[in-house]
Protein backbone atom coordinates (compact mmCIF):
# COMPACT_ATOMS: atom_id res chain seq x y z
CA UNK A 1 0.00 0.00 0.00
CA UNK A 2 1.14 3.47 -0.97
CA UNK A 3 0.56 6.74 0.87
CA UNK A 4 -2.63 7.76 -0.52
CA UNK A 5 -3.88 4.87 -1.99
CA UNK A 6 -7.46 3.89 -1.95
CA UNK A 7 -6.09 0.88 -0.21
CA UNK A 8 -4.57 2.24 2.53
CA UNK A 9 -7.20 4.88 2.93
CA UNK A 10 -9.87 2.21 3.14
CA UNK A 11 -8.12 0.27 5.98
CA UNK A 12 -6.94 3.43 7.96
CA UNK A 13 -10.85 4.36 7.93
CA UNK A 14 -11.65 0.83 9.22
CA UNK A 15 -8.97 1.66 12.49
CA UNK A 16 -10.69 3.34 15.34
CA UNK A 17 -8.15 5.95 15.04
CA UNK A 18 -9.19 7.60 11.79
CA UNK A 19 -12.28 6.77 11.76
CA UNK A 20 -15.18 9.46 11.06
CA UNK A 21 -12.35 11.64 9.02
CA UNK A 22 -13.20 13.37 5.72
CA UNK A 23 -11.61 12.38 2.78
CA UNK A 24 -9.36 15.89 3.00
CA UNK A 25 -8.16 15.39 6.47
CA UNK A 26 -7.22 11.59 6.03
CA UNK A 27 -5.03 12.90 3.18
CA UNK A 28 -3.26 15.24 5.29
CA UNK A 29 -2.93 12.44 8.36
CA UNK A 30 -1.63 9.69 5.65
CA UNK A 31 0.89 12.78 4.75
CA UNK A 32 2.33 13.47 8.35
CA UNK A 33 2.58 9.23 8.70
CA UNK A 34 6.10 6.83 9.18
CA UNK A 35 6.03 3.91 7.35
CA UNK A 36 8.04 1.96 10.13
CA UNK A 37 9.21 -2.35 9.61
CA UNK A 38 10.24 -4.57 12.53
CA UNK A 39 11.57 -7.96 12.72
CA UNK A 40 10.02 -10.01 15.08
CA UNK A 41 11.62 -10.03 18.33
CA UNK A 42 12.10 -6.44 18.04
CA UNK A 43 11.31 -4.07 21.23
CA UNK A 44 8.85 -1.04 19.84
CA UNK A 45 8.89 0.97 22.76
CA UNK A 46 10.03 0.12 26.72
CA UNK A 47 8.38 0.74 29.82
CA UNK A 48 10.21 4.41 31.07
CA UNK A 49 11.16 5.56 28.23
CA UNK A 50 10.79 8.49 26.53
CA UNK A 51 7.94 9.01 24.17
CA UNK A 52 6.73 11.62 21.39
CA UNK A 53 4.97 9.11 19.14
CA UNK A 54 2.37 6.64 18.40
CA UNK A 55 1.77 3.62 16.03
CA UNK A 56 -1.07 2.14 14.11
CA UNK A 57 -0.61 -1.65 13.32
CA UNK A 58 -0.29 -2.39 9.84
CA UNK A 59 0.34 -5.88 9.48
CA UNK A 60 1.97 -8.82 12.14
CA UNK A 61 1.59 -8.97 15.92
CA UNK A 62 3.02 -7.20 18.88
CA UNK A 63 2.85 -8.08 22.67
CA UNK A 64 2.10 -5.61 25.30
CA UNK A 65 3.74 -6.05 28.44
CA UNK A 66 4.51 -4.29 31.94
CA UNK A 67 7.32 -4.93 35.12
CA UNK A 68 5.49 -6.10 37.65
CA UNK A 69 6.28 -4.44 40.89
CA UNK A 70 8.00 -8.03 41.94
CA UNK A 71 10.21 -7.81 39.07
CA UNK A 72 8.42 -9.99 36.34
CA UNK A 73 6.82 -9.71 33.39
CA UNK A 74 2.79 -9.01 33.08
CA UNK A 75 1.61 -9.42 29.50
CA UNK A 76 -1.27 -7.50 29.70
CA UNK A 77 -2.24 -7.62 25.68
CA UNK A 78 -2.11 -8.42 22.08
CA UNK A 79 -2.38 -6.10 19.10
CA UNK A 80 -2.90 -6.75 15.38
CA UNK A 81 -3.61 -4.67 12.11
CA UNK A 82 -5.82 -1.94 12.68
CA UNK A 83 -4.68 -1.30 16.48
CA UNK A 84 -3.07 1.61 17.71
CA UNK A 85 -0.50 2.06 20.91
CA UNK A 86 1.36 5.04 22.16
CA UNK A 87 -1.14 7.51 22.30
CA UNK A 88 -0.85 8.00 26.09
CA UNK A 89 2.29 10.25 25.56
CA UNK A 90 0.85 12.31 23.21
CA UNK A 91 -1.99 13.13 25.54
CA UNK A 92 -0.59 13.18 29.16
CA UNK A 93 3.24 13.48 27.81
CA UNK A 94 4.41 11.35 30.22
CA UNK A 95 7.05 8.15 29.78
CA UNK A 96 5.73 4.89 28.20
CA UNK A 97 3.28 2.93 30.02
CA UNK A 98 4.01 -0.59 28.93
CA UNK A 99 6.78 -2.48 26.42
CA UNK A 100 5.62 -3.42 23.04
CA UNK A 101 7.43 -6.01 21.03
CA UNK A 102 6.80 -7.58 17.25
CA UNK A 103 5.71 -10.83 17.75
CA UNK A 104 6.25 -11.80 13.91
CA UNK A 105 7.59 -9.43 11.14
CA UNK A 106 5.23 -6.01 11.83
CA UNK A 107 4.89 -2.54 9.76
CA UNK A 108 3.66 0.21 11.91
CA UNK A 109 2.50 3.67 10.81
CA UNK A 110 4.44 6.59 13.25
CA UNK A 111 2.46 9.80 14.17
CA UNK A 112 5.00 12.14 16.28
CA UNK A 113 3.73 14.67 18.52
CA UNK A 114 4.78 17.07 16.64
CA UNK A 115 3.00 15.83 13.78
CA UNK A 116 0.01 15.76 15.55
CA UNK A 117 0.40 19.41 16.32
CA UNK A 118 0.85 19.94 12.75
CA UNK A 119 -2.83 18.71 12.11
CA UNK A 120 -4.06 20.92 14.70
CA UNK A 121 -2.80 23.85 13.17
CA UNK A 122 -4.10 22.46 9.54
CA UNK A 123 -7.36 21.10 10.28
CA UNK A 124 -9.12 22.03 13.64
CA UNK A 125 -11.71 19.58 12.85
CA UNK A 126 -9.58 16.25 11.65
CA UNK A 127 -7.98 16.86 14.85
CA UNK A 128 -10.85 17.02 17.36
CA UNK A 129 -11.66 13.85 15.80
CA UNK A 130 -8.21 12.11 16.60
CA UNK A 131 -8.37 13.29 19.80
CA UNK A 132 -12.35 12.16 20.35
CA UNK A 133 -10.99 8.37 18.24
CA UNK A 134 -8.22 8.05 20.73
CA UNK A 135 -10.32 9.00 23.77
CA UNK A 136 -13.20 6.68 22.91
CA UNK A 137 -10.52 3.61 22.56
CA UNK A 138 -8.65 4.76 25.99
CA UNK A 139 -12.73 4.21 27.27
CA UNK A 140 -12.64 0.96 26.21
CA UNK A 141 -9.39 -0.51 27.48
CA UNK A 142 -10.69 1.35 30.56
CA UNK A 143 -13.90 -0.51 30.61
CA UNK A 144 -11.77 -3.92 29.24
CA UNK A 145 -9.50 -3.68 32.20
CA UNK A 146 -12.03 -3.16 34.76
CA UNK A 147 -14.01 -6.12 33.32
CA UNK A 148 -10.83 -8.21 34.11
CA UNK A 149 -10.14 -6.37 37.68
CA UNK A 150 -13.69 -7.68 38.42
CA UNK A 151 -13.93 -11.14 36.80
CA UNK A 152 -16.58 -9.84 34.60
CA UNK A 153 -16.65 -10.46 30.76
CA UNK A 154 -17.31 -8.40 28.34
CA UNK A 155 -20.75 -9.02 27.22
CA UNK A 156 -22.20 -9.03 30.97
Amino acid sequence: MTAGSPDLKAFLLATPFFGGLSDTSLDLLISMLVERQFEAGAAIVAEGEPGRSMFIVKSGRLAVSKQANAGGIIPLSALEPGDFFGEMTLIEMQNRSATVVAESETVLYELTAQKLYACYKADIHAYVIVLQNINRELCRRLRRADNRITGHQAGD
